[in-house]
């Protein structure tokens, strides 16, 4: 059950601030704090939510000036993250690499200042998309420099061992296990040579052979194509090699050992017979609104767009007026998810149960959009935010939970136990919390109402002037210019 209950805690925890054992000071708009029973300050939000300081997991702190920059510290002191205009800048540093990027375009990575030498030497990158591309390193098999698209290499990337070009689309080379393709220019005149070769006038034709594992070609593309695939060294002896030919759009075909596919007048009307791994058996009529399959593992009934149903590997589907309405289920690590989405994220609800044994709680995950969103963990744990226009776009990014999330939050709720809960209204303007047998009220600096079992307390301006009750002092009192005391500087222990 834990495992179902940490996968599902999809909520804010991280961006709300109350916590079990604290005490509120309320300076609203101007500061509002947690206070440990120890007196420390534990967290603080300044000017709403623009402004804050809090514990962040593992120690340290996160603290900044909404949405401008946001900052993670660790236990030392140290940064580890930082955010401005989240996703235009952001930095993250371990004990080994630091990196930063200017939204995904510009890129920098090396080694930490404080680092020490890592295994294979130095190693920086630092990229400008789509122009600039380089990598240094101790060795030149791995260094690179390139200006797109004057001239240069650039190596182990874009799943290539090196692409190289010169005034691109002029020249281009592109290697990838021990196959070299030279384009002059790219597209249109390929040539291929070492383990694999072949020639293309594209569009016109071209074709590429690998002996003992597949030979392609194809006239102009994308209408016509001849491919021939070598079954796989461990298949069977005599499995007969996989065919495909296509004549767009008349005629398709597909064979190879247990599997037909065919299509007529492509891609509307065809049909896929397959025998093995497993049986399948389906068939298409003005796809892709009719299909009908059926086999071992998995059965389709498509009726688009208005209704369709495949269970697929265990994995559920069902489509009602296409996209007005759709629900998926699968089982996956011993919990049961069920999706369910209106109109793709209007509402979008996961429930999430245990496989094993369904009648324990479920957790569960709820956003109307932009109306509010909705958490419980199932093991006592909720949530709550009002409006919420951003969480069911970006789940469990946790930057944009601390640098925009709470700037939409007019009304939070958090219940961390049944005998735990705060409300939170204004960011922080109006305030109340149950912790066991305390009850706590806040409008703002104007109103504090702090009940106890054996106290209790109501206090205008923070002080100025209140009442007070104490079981050793006999009945209710009134005081004036009573105010807390200073809390002792911000602690920054785990959460």
């Amino acid at each position: 059950m834990n495992v179902l209950h940490l996968t599902a805690l999809l909520g804010l925890t991280a961006a709300l601030v109350a916590r079990a054992g604290t005490e509120e000071r309320n300076a609203w708009p101007v500061r509002v704090t947690e206070i440990t029973a120890g007196g420390q300050t534990e967290s603080w939000r300044a000017l709403g939510p623009l402004l804050f300081e809090k514990p962040a997991d593992g120690g340290g702190s996160i603290t900044g000036f909404r949405p401008f920059y946001v900052q993670t510290t660790d236990a030392k002191g140290l940064t580890r993250e930082a955010t401005v205009l989240y996703p235009l800048f952001t930095y993250r540093t371990d004990d080994e690499v630091s990196r930063w990027t200017i939204l995904q375009l510009i890129n920098r990575s090396g080694r930490a200042d404080s680092a020490p030498e890592v295994k294979d030497g130095k190693h920086e990158a630092f990229d400008v998309w789509p122009f600039w591309f380089s990598r240094r390193t101790d060795s030149p098999d791995t260094s690179y420099q390139a200006l797109f698209p004057v001239a240069g290499s650039i190596k182990y990337r874009f799943g290539y061992d090196r692409i190289s070009w010169t005034v691109w689309p002029l020249y281009m080379e592109s290697a990838k296990h021990g196959t070299t393709t030279t384009s002059v220019p790219w597209p249109f005149l390929r040539i291929t040579h070492g383990t694999e070769e072949g020639f293309a006038l594209w569009p016109l034709f071209g074709w590429r052979d690998k002996p003992g594992a597949f030979h392609s070609q194809y006239y102009l593309w994308p209408l016509i194509w001849n491919n021939t695939t070598q079954p796989a060294a461990d298949a069977p002896a005599g499995t007969p090699p996989t065919r495909a030919v296509g004549f767009l759009p008349f005629y398709t075909h597909e064979r190879s050992a247990g599997f037909v596919n065919e299509n007529f007048a492509w891609p509307f009307f065809g049909y896929t017979t397959r025998t093995q791994p497993f049986r399948y058996d389906e068939t298409r009529y003005f796809w892709p609104f009719l299909v009908q399959g059926r086999g071992d593992d998995r059965l389709v009934n498509r009726w688009g767009p208005f209704y369709t149903h495949s269970v697929i590997k265990g994995l559920d589907k069902t489509w009602v007026l296409w996209p007005i309405f759709r629900e998926a289920t699968w089982t996956d690590a011993g919990i049961t998810q069920t999706k369910t989405q209106m109109f793709y994220f209007f509402l979008y609800s996961v429930d999430q149960r245990s496989a094993r044994n369904p009648a324990l709680p479920h957790a569960s995950t709820l956003h109307v959009w932009p109306v509010f969103s909705e958490w419980d963990n199932g093991a006592g744990r909720k949530q709550f935010q009002f409006p919420s226009p951003l969480e069911v776009f970006f789940p469990g990014n946790e930057h944009v939970r601390q640098s925009w999330t709470p700037l939409f939050s007019l009304y939070r709720f958090d219940q961390r136990a049944p005998d735990n809960v705060h409300h939170d209204f204004l960011w922080g303007a109006v305030t109340w919390r149950r912790e066991g047998g305390r009850r706590e009220f806040h409008l703002g600096p104007l109103l504090r109402i702090d009940s106890q079992p054996q106290s209790g307390r109501i206090a205008l301006a923070n002080g100025l002037l209140g009442l007070e009750r104490r079981d050793d002092a006999g009945g209710w009192h009134l005081f004036w210019f009573d105010f807390p005391s200073k809390p002792a500087q911000a602690q920054t222990s785990s959460r």
